[in-house]
């Protein structure tokens, strides 16, 4: 998973006093802050507090609590927060108390400072263990998550907390300022005061806190088979009376931080917590490749856990997107030892990742040196997205092959040329994870997670597929909701691109979910209550769950419509036609990107024809894999494909549903290209590897966009016959011309809603 979506997602996941909705209508404070601010904000908070409205009671503490420790009123602070935490504790997401109790050790901490006269380093010390010695593990590893440290860049920097504020201060002009900037300016000050003061101490107090509750060993080598070693870590319950099932998470991710952050709630839930390192990272010698090594060095770990003392013997495995991949790869070999397995949002290499549907993907081409490079992970590079979207767009402007990219950034990047090497889904990619029937011999737990706006969802759905293909008998559970990335790994995020989720999928997956999973696997506990069925999705508009045998199984009807243009306007039919669609698409050019600045389109009609429905009935419902058969007439011998689903609502807002990749060669066979005949007709017949479940709005139509992939976030087919990678704005020649005939279809999964048994639960 790329590295620089967790930061942002540990970043606002860490502070109590993120924003929130404030409700004070037009009300004004005066205001005159000055170059910096920091003199007026006690007086500006103040007057705040006093002009704050909200309904929320939650909301309210929340943004109240900023407001208190602003201006100094620590008291106050400290029993807002106190609210704060018991309210929060008795909610959906009981853990997320952990944020506001970090703040209650700070207002603590100020309060004794001013009282005692105490230095605050010494005040702080005394508040943390105060506090801390009232908490169980749990609860306690998840407030140390937040403090983040000066070493990782995954928690919050006080530098750049400091500078979200006077770049948030530097917009208030004039002499007034209304209440809602002010709690969103106060909050700001607040996190960026608050972590300066506090950060320098918290590492040697986290220290001093693990010590009590765990024991924590220094990273230590493993050997493999082959010769090579890999890094582990490992963090033990102290008051442990037996030898104890062990959680293991894998991973390329080299980073100390989030591996404590794993390692310490997986040990306070009582498990044996490990994470192991990829070869060439941390302690290992050598240089890492992804993907490579990663089932056989996987299986060694396993194998050196289950002979320490301190395991029973068992392992289960979790994580996702690339540790969701190692488990998959370990479980290639079934090791003996490994019994269970939590993948979410899983990387499934060469389809995928680095290129889906066969068409490569640029977003890969900065992360194979982020991790392989150094023993760690080069953060600051990588995360300069301005550096790598002003690369792609050069490229793209240069009309150079897409394996020039390297030459163009001046640094080799011999993993990127390697992916490239390889096009199609050949032995290179198949020894990586399990085939065929290799999935019958994987006879242990797995539940999958992953989300609809999650892009990695293809590779998630290839996992659950094939094991439920080749062992109908396995007990394989996939759960699904609006989840997008992260959220389907980690907590589910409430707003994803505008869409605020239903009530009833905002789920704790790696804090809550995770562990119930395995406490049920391994300590005969219930079975998470949602997985009721082996495909559990969430209907989004409905605030349901809904249950299904398979996959294929979760559609409510079924629906045939054809891809016609009549008169001049493209739609969405129920019957074939004699006439055709015309799409010409002049590759060669590359003047054409929007300004850099622009903001992305909701609906991107370039190089595309866009079909539309007619009204569907009230009460539909879109749920599972669509699918269909294009039958195309194009004057070169390939091309890349891209289908996107939208429903249109009655406002003319239009909401993503899913999507469809793939390269017109190897539509058939992943592994194997079949180039087009120009001027001849062909049947291009596929089913989508992404699902999707949605009740659609009353009145609104169903769009497909069908387009020819031309941008600099993948490669781009000139349609020679070379390979893609090799070719150049030399090879275009002629526009692309694809003539879609009358007789192309979607198979959609729609129909009337069915009822649930779990609606709003």
């Amino acid at each position: 998973m790329p590295k620089h979506i967790v930061r942002r997602w540990i970043m606002a996941l860490a502070l109590v006093f993120a924003a929130a909705p404030v409700m004070a209508g037009t009300a004004t404070l005066p205001w005159n802050g000055g170059s910096s601010g920091e003199a007026g904000i006690p007086d500006l908070a103040a007057g705040a507090i006093v002009a704050y409205v909200e309904p929320d009671r939650a909301t309210y503490l929340d943004n109240l609590a900023a407001l208190q420790l602003a201006a100094r009123r620590y008291d106050d602070a400290a029993r807002s927060l106190g609210e704060l935490v018991v309210l929060r504790k008795a909610g959906v997401q009981p853990l997320d108390a952990a944020g506001a109790i970090r703040w209650q050790v700070y207002a603590r901490a100020r309060k004794a400072e001013a009282a005692m006269r105490l230095p605050f380093g010494e005040a702080y010390a005394r508040a943390f263990r105060e506090v801390f010695a009232t908490l169980d593990d749990v609860i306690a590893s998840q407030v140390i998550a937040g403090f983040g440290s000066d070493e990782e860049p995954y928690g919050p920097q006080p530098a750049q907390l400091r500078a979200d504020y006077l770049a948030l201060l530097a917009q208030r002009k004039g002499n007034v300022i209304a209440v809602t900037d002010t709690v969103a300016l106060v909050k700001a000050y607040q996190a960026a005061e608050g972590y300066a003061a506090f950060r320098p101490f918290t590492a040697k107090l986290i220290d001093e806190d693990d010590r009590r509750r765990y024991d924590v060993w220094e990273p230590k080598l493993v050997p493999t088979p082959d010769g090579a070693s890999v890094t582990v870590l490992v963090m033990l319950p102290r008051h442990r009376t037996a030898p104890l099932p062990t959680l293991l998470g894998f991973t390329i991710y080299a980073n100390p931080w989030w591996s404590s952050t794993e390692l310490r709630l997986t040990a306070a839930h009582g498990y044996a917590a490990v994470v192991g390192y990829s070869r060439g990272k941390g302690l290992s010698p050598g240089q890492a490749v992804p993907y490579e090594h990663d089932g056989v060095d996987a299986d060694a770990a396993i194998e050196w856990i289950a002979k320490q003392p301190w395991s029973d013997g068992r392992v289960g495995m979790y994580g996702g997107s690339y540790n969701g991949f190692t488990q998959w790869a370990a479980a290639k070999h079934r090791p003996k030892a490994l019994r269970a397995l939590m993948p979410s949002v899983t990387v499934a290499p060469g389809i995928d990742v680095p290129m889906e549907g066969n068409v490569s993907l640029t977003f890969v081409y900065p992360w194979a040196p982020y991790v392989a490079e150094g023993k760690g992970l080069d953060e600051e590079h990588y995360g300069d997205n301005a550096h790598w979207n002003g690369l792609y767009r050069r490229w793209y402007e240069s009309g150079k092959s897409y394996r020039a990219l390297d030459e163009l950034e001046g640094k080799p990047n011999p993993i990127f040329q390697r992916w490239l090497d390889h096009p199609s889904y050949d032995a290179y990619w198949r020894e990586m994870i399990p085939q065929g029937r290799e999935f019958a011999a994987i006879d242990i737990p797995v539940l999958t997670t992953t989300g609809y706006f999650d892009g990695g969802q293809i590779g998630a759905l290839h996992y659950v597929r094939e094991h439920q293909r080749y062992n109908p008998r396995a007990e394989h559970y996939l759960l699904i909701g609006p989840w997008d990335h992260v959220g389907a790994q980690r907590k589910a995020r409430p707003v994803i691109d505008g869409y605020a989720i239903d009530p009833v999928a905002k789920i704790d997956i790696s804090r809550v979910l995770r562990y119930q999973w395995f406490d049920y696997v391994f300590r005969g506990g219930a079975k998470p209550d949602l997985l009721k069925d082996r495909i559990n999705y969430e209907v989004m508009g409905a605030n349901v769950w809904k249950h299904a045998p398979g996959v294929d199984r979760m559609a409510p009807g079924k629906r045939r419509l054809f891809l016609v243009t009549e008169d001049g306007v493209a739609g969405l039919r129920d019957r074939p036609s004699t006439r055709s669609s015309l799409l010409a698409v002049d590759l060669g050019k590359r003047d054409d990107l929007p300004p850099a600045d622009a903001p992305p389109a909701v609906l991107d009609d370039r190089n595309a024809l866009v079909f539309t429905s007619d009204p569907l009935p009230a009460g539909t419902e879109l749920s599972g894999l669509f699918s269909g058969k294009l039958d195309v007439v194009a004057n070169k011998r390939d091309f890349d494909l891209r289908i996107v689903l939208y429903e249109k609502k009655v406002s003319g807002e239009y909401f993503q549903l899913s999507w469809y990749l793939a390269r017109a060669s190897y539509m058939e066979d992943r592994s194997r290209r079949q180039l087009l005949v120009p001027g001849k007709r062909t049947t291009l017949a596929f089913t989508n590897g992404r699902t999707t479940s949605r009740l659609f709005e009353p009145g609104s139509r169903l769009v497909a966009v069908v387009s020819v992939v031309k941008e600099p976030g993948s490669s781009i087919n000139m349609g020679s016959g070379k390979e893609v990678g090799t070719e150049s704005v030399a090879d275009a020649g002629e526009p692309l011309r694809i003539e879609w005939l009358g007789s192309s279809y979607l198979d959609l999964p729609i129909g009337p809603a069915r009822a649930s048994s779990v609606a709003g639960k």
